[in-house]
């Protein structure tokens, strides 16, 4: 379809596989915001201060999310730490927790307590735990450092790590988060079929050189090629069920994200499932995507349907909510501001016009 020319389109609510909710008055204020996103279930980031590396921390945050917003579905994690044990991971999934993220130490925000060396045998026996009590491991597929003199990118290091878990552990889930190259892409499919990967929004319209002078557009992974930009935006079109939603929406307080040294994140999270839509007509437009690969099957696939399947979750009913994008004036505004304005989120893209969205019931 030309989604230029498309002026309501109906779809079932997204699932967003990757969100950074944070916690305090952060948390208080982005929250609310999920369901704006045309958003209804999320899989919840554990990389707070401190990280949630017990069961009982990750079922206190969720409920201090429900509190804030109850008709989302809130898919919780832990943290890969030491603490994790086998014993932990059985905990786990007796209380429902949904995976756990492993974060290279001190590769992105708030690692500072992530894994070092070779950690596949370091935590082999939380891995095999995980793999017998079905719960997904997550990676921030990077190695920590410098890029190289030859710009193979850091996530572009990791990927024969991501091989090795696959073939070590063959019945584990895995979710290569935020895949931002067409190395990662390629990987993710010469894996099993208990290997996927997430694509956010930002990584199908930014690029490696706007991320170096927009703050807001400053994230983990970088932002790469162009080419590396159309072979995310391919796969997103691909009916490829490998590859789901995970927006990675990463809220900062605007003085920070303007201030030195620029935090990594980019919040989308209000206008999640917008920015994903936007990406898809401008790709269209500039012949980076067939028209014909636009699909309602391929978007509803990528948006709601793949990640549910792969975490196991019920497929959205057909006499349940729905989400309505209309072709309406709708401009992201700069910021979202907590009520009193003492605090205030920049959002990726500002001015961009984009679909309205609102629920309608079957």
């Amino acid at each position: 379809m030309r989604l230029e020319d498309v002026h309501r389109l109906e779809l079932p609510p997204t699932a967003d596989m990757h969100v950074h909710l944070r916690q305090d008055e952060v948390m208080n204020l982005v929250v609310p915001y999920i369901l704006r996103g045309g958003v209804d279930t999320v899989f919840v980031m554990p990389n707070l201060q401190p990280p949630v590396t017990s069961v009982a921390a990750a079922l206190e945050y969720k409920s201090r999310l429900q509190a804030l917003e109850p008709q989302v579905n809130y898919l919780m994690s832990l943290y890969l730490h030491p603490s994790v044990t086998p014993e932990v991971i059985a905990e786990a999934a007796k209380a429902g927790i949904a995976g756990v993220k492993l974060y290279p130490q001190g590769v992105t925000t708030n690692s500072e307590s992530g894994v070092a060396g070779d950690f596949v045998e370091t935590y082999a026996p939380t891995f095999a735990a995980m793999e017998q009590h079905d719960i997904v491991l997550n990676l921030h597929g990077e190695v920590p450092g410098t890029v190289p003199q030859d710009n193979t990118s850091l996530e572009e290091l990791f990927l024969p790590t991501l091989k090795r878990l696959n073939e070590k552990f063959p019945k584990l889930r895995i979710v290569l988060e935020h895949c931002s190259t067409a190395a990662a892409i390629n990987a993710v499919r010469a894996c099993s079929s208990t290997v996927a990967g997430t694509i956010t929004a930002h990584h199908l319209y930014l690029t490696g050189d706007i991320s170096e002078v927009d703050p807001h557009a400053f994230c983990k992974p970088i932002p790469k090629t162009p080419a590396d930009r159309d072979a995310l935006l391919k796969a997103v079109c691909s009916g490829d069920s490998k590859f789901f939603f995970g927006s990675d929406s990463a809220p900062h307080p605007l003085v920070t994200k303007q201030g030195k040294p620029t935090p990594a994140g980019v919040f989308t999270q209000p206008y999640a499932t917008q920015l994903v839509l936007l990406a898809l007509e401008e790709a269209t437009k500039n012949g980076i995507i067939d028209e014909k690969d636009v699909t309602q099957e391929n978007i509803e696939g990528f948006l709601s349907r793949f990640g549910r399947r792969f975490y196991k979750l019920p497929e959205p009913s057909p006499n349940g909510p729905r989400i309505v994008a209309k072709r309406a004036v709708e401009t992201i505004p700069a910021s979202i501001k907590s009520a009193d304005g003492s605090l205030a989120v920049g959002i990726s893209r500002a001015d961009a016009t984009v679909f309205s969205i609102h629920y309608i019931s079957a």
